[in-house]
């Protein structure tokens, strides 16, 4: 792909503030053909959806759908839309994500283990069904998938188990079909799967990171995710310390690794996590 995504559809979803929101402004910034937002929250979707037509001057179309990716019917409906709408997407921004910062036994099944698992693992692939096939026989135009998964996906951590659970299932979702598609012949479609510890956008308000692991802010992580995005890189992990603490977990014995993390402050990062109600890219609590 070349430098930009000049002339590319560009469909993100958790689009109505925050990264989905940064990301949007970065397309728009660079030319694409197309942006295509999705979201549940149907006022900050039309108020991003305002400010980026007026941003684009007539050179890059906005298209919003207010869609709730739990409701996995709804997916396959809306990409329906977007097809007859706009056209099928060149780059599929996978970003919306939910978070509980409970114990296990305080989650409801219901309203904390589903959502999570819909949001973070499930949507992202019923998606990604719905658009591959075009990135795959289109004339071998260079397309882009963009999972953001989560250094909680690599570590376990008091207080994240479902949510682990999700990004975990998502990173091995991502990086298997990033192998199929160049067994398969598909090089033209890339794969970058996101592994970012924690962001400051509001997801992890009164967490700590771990030591030498700083709260990284919203906008370097969308430019980090985006050079990544346009370069086809496979894994991002950010910062350097998600990899040292990914190899270390797979070296050391157990015991000497849940005394590395008590010592670097990992097991206690959420802790003093609150987080805050909304639904939002990759960062924010729904409750």
């Amino acid at each position: 792909m070349s430098r930009t995504v000049a002339g590319a559809r560009v469909l993100i979803t958790g689009a109505a503030g925050g990264m989905g929101r940064l990301y949007a402004e970065r397309a728009v910034a660079e030319g694409a053909k197309a942006v295509i937002l999705w979201d549940r929250d149907a006022a900050g979707l039309a108020s991003t959806a305002a400010v980026l037509t007026q941003r684009a001057k007539g050179g890059t179309v906005i298209t919003p759908f207010v869609v709730d990716i739990a409701d996995l019917g709804a997916i396959a409906q809306t990409a329906q839309r977007v097809r007859t709408e706009v056209g099928d997407p060149d780059i599929v921004i996978n970003n919306a994500g939910i978070i509980r910062g409970k114990l296990f036994w305080d989650h409801s099944s219901g309203d904390d283990i589903r959502p999570t698992m819909k949001i973070n693992a499930l949507a992202p692939m019923y998606i990604t069904r719905e658009f591959l096939p075009h990135m795959m026989t289109n004339g071998r135009r260079e397309s882009r998938i963009v999972n953001i998964a989560s250094a909680a996906g690599t570590l376990s951590n008091p207080r994240m188990s479902v949510y682990a659970a999700s990004k975990a299932a998502l990173i091995g979702w991502s990086d298997s079909l990033r192998l199929e598609l160049a067994q398969q012949g598909y090089g033209q479609v890339k794969v970058t799967t996101v592994c970012p510890s924690y962001i400051s956008t509001g997801m992890f308000d009164g967490a700590r990171g771990p030591l030498f692991t700083p709260l990284m802010t919203p906008e370097y992580v969308v430019d980090r995710v985006w050079r990544a995005m346009l370069a086809g890189r496979p894994m991002l992990m950010m910062p350097w310390t998600v990899f040292l603490g990914r190899a270390l977990r797979g070296t050391l014995p157990l015991p000497l690794w849940d005394r590395v993390a008590r010592g670097f402050g990992v097991y206690r990062s959420m802790d003093d996590w609150v987080g805050r109600e909304a639904l939002a890219p990759e960062g924010i609590q729904l409750d």
